[in-house]
């Protein structure tokens, strides 16, 4: 019989973060990541100072720093000039006053590296979790299926690290509260002239009435999503290609020389973007964190640091318990209340955007955004620091615990 004492279902930064640290613990955990390597786009890629912060505490600062990235330090809406800003990262205190762009696959090797130097550390790739696995009430550990076929493997603990459609959260009859969102988001890539620039840290924002486009430098391409109206994909897709180019070039003109290079609108993937909670995020011996804990919108590239902020205060939690094989429904319970405020806070500015300038931009009901905040912020830039912080930090940032913190 398979065993090991903690089980990670999912091999994002929340899994990543969550099975290094416990590793460095003594814990013996094993990571399952149902995908082959970590190359996949349209992932996000924003590494927020909270998120520097704690890879230095780590002693992982100079490894992460050699990876290509750019730094973001505006923060802001979309206007029809481009980003309309109301936070100035670089008004924090250095050297944590910037958003990292990294590509997500390079941050989750560095920590997969990371995570192998411990003995206690187990990373599973092309393992899929399909299930979980029951002693009476008591979640023991789960079924998976791998190359070789079909296996189980126990443990004391499993946590569901496997995203807003997460399998594990069904499994153990945890429904999330749900929140309406009044925007999809559609990713695609065009190659990327070596003379264009980004203005700010590696981003391109575009406007038009009704729909918005996000450009990330990825060096020979651009990453781009285009942002319009929820449940707007059926249609989209019926308009055809030649439609979908005509709305990217209405957008950003500049584009208009390389639109060809999408072939068919397979090569356009759809996101759904969600935003939801779970009340209780556990059941006995099963946590949820990140997103199938919360799902986040992406607005402000938030979701990312607050699943990585919530494997470090699993860790910090969990440890101990962990190693002398006593985890209890209380113990799993006291990483929601630890996480619970910074998570509805964020969810609730979400919501305020959501609701006060995305839903009525991209439903033609304004043409522009309120312009109070933006007035404010450029009448007193100090102020600008303040919604910088909010999303560069967030609220409650965690630390790397003491037996998870290396020299650099």
């Amino acid at each position: 019989m398979q065993r090991t004492t903690c089980v990670v279902a999912g091999g994002g930064p929340a899994g990543m973060v969550l099975g290094l640290l416990l590793a460095r613990a003594g814990v013996e955990v094993t990571v399952l990541e149902k995908h082959g390597d970590f190359l996949r786009d349209f992932r996000g890629d924003t590494v927020h100072a909270s998120t520097v912060r704690l890879i230095d505490e780590l002693g992982l600062g100079k490894q992460f720093r050699d990876l290509p990235q750019s730094k973001l330090q505006q923060v802001g809406v979309p206007g029809p000039n481009g980003l309309m800003v109301l936070g100035d990262v670089s008004r924090l205190r250095a050297p944590y006053n910037y958003i990292a762009m990294v590509p997500q696959w390079d941050f989750l090797d560095l920590l997969a590296d990371a995570g192998k130097q411990e003995p206690a550390y187990t990373l599973r790739m092309n393992t899929e979790v399909t299930g979980v696995i029951r002693d009476g009430g008591k979640v023991v550990g789960v079924t998976y299926e791998d190359p070789d076929g079909e296996g189980s493997l126990y443990s004391d603990l499993v946590v569901a690290c496997d995203g807003r459609s997460s399998l594990l959260r069904r499994e153990a009859g945890l429904r999330p509260e749900e929140f309406p969102v009044p925007l999809d988001a559609w990713w695609f890539r065009v190659p990327r002239h070596e003379t264009e620039e980004a203005e700010t840290g590696g981003l391109r924002l575009n406007f038009n009435a009704g729909e918005l486009l996000l450009q990330i430098n990825r060096g020979e391409f651009w990453q781009c999503a285009y942002l319009a109206r929820k449940g707007f994909d059926a249609e989209l897709r019926a308009e055809g290609l030649e439609r979908f180019r005509e709305r990217i070039i209405r957008i950003n003109p500049e584009l208009a020389d390389r639109m060809t290079t999408l072939t068919t609108m397979d090569d356009v993937k759809v996101l759904d973007v969600k935003l939801d909670r779970l009340h209780q995020w556990h059941t006995d011996g099963l946590l949820c964190i990140g997103d199938a804990a919360h799902a986040m919108s992406p607005i402000g590239g938030v979701g990312i640091n607050l699943a990585v902020q919530d494997a470090v205060a699993a860790a910090t939690l969990l440890a101990k318990p962990l190693l002398e094989r006593r985890v209890t429904p209380a113990d799993l319970d006291k990483v929601r209340r630890r996480r619970w405020l910074p998570m509805v806070i964020t969810q609730g500015l979400q919501r305020f955007l959501h609701s006060k300038v995305f839903k009525p931009v991209l439903s033609g009901e304004r043409v522009s955004y309120p312009t109070a905040p933006l007035l404010l912020t450029r009448l007193f830039p100090p102020l600008r620091a303040v919604p910088a912080y909010i999303v560069a930090i967030g609220f409650r940032p965690e630390h790397a615990p003491t037996f998870a913190r290396r020299p650099q």
